[in-house]
């Protein structure tokens, strides 16, 4: 294959990792000048290119979604919460304000600590809540774990 002599002026910092790639792929720069002039002037090198923006995107689109469906839970989980505590509670006696204070301050530092070890053991309500609400579409296929056995209980068939 004939091939044609090209003198080619490169940035600094490109020249540079350009010898250090060369250097620790055991290449030569032209080789590696080729196969990148190759893959961009390739018909499918913008098929490709836009494939794997679309992949991004996809996958980007579903954490998305995942995260407007958590907040949706969120947002609906508090305003339920508000509108019991609204309904239930009762006004206190201005004589026990002080002490309802006291247990409010009290029963608020419980819930704080019981949130950080939550948090800390890497549970999450929300997705416990969700796994309840639609739970993993494999456990409709699955045989029963006694089926999967071949044994069967006292009595049944295996």
């Amino acid at each position: 294959m004939s091939r044609t002599r090209l003198n080619v002026f490169l940035e600094h910092d490109h020249a540079k990792r350009l010898d250090e790639l060369a250097a620790m792929k055991g290449l030569s720069k032209s080789s590696i000048i080729a196969a990148a002039l190759s893959s961009f002037l390739s018909p499918d090198s913008g098929d490709r290119r836009e494939a794997a923006i679309a992949k991004r995107l996809d996958r980007l689109s579903d954490q998305f979604g995942k995260l407007e469906r958590d907040q949706n839970i969120l947002i609906e989980t508090v305003a339920l919460y508000v509108r019991y505590f609204l309904t239930v509670s009762t006004p206190v006696p201005e004589a026990h304000q002080d002490a309802a204070r006291a247990q409010g301050r009290a029963r608020f530092e419980q819930f704080i600590a019981q949130l950080g070890r939550h948090l800390l053991k890497g549970r999450s309500l929300v997705k416990e809540v969700h796994e309840e609400i639609v739970p993993d579409q494999s456990q409709f296929f699955a045989a029963p774990q006694n089926e999967l056995n071949g044994s069967g209980g006292a009595g049944e068939p295996p």
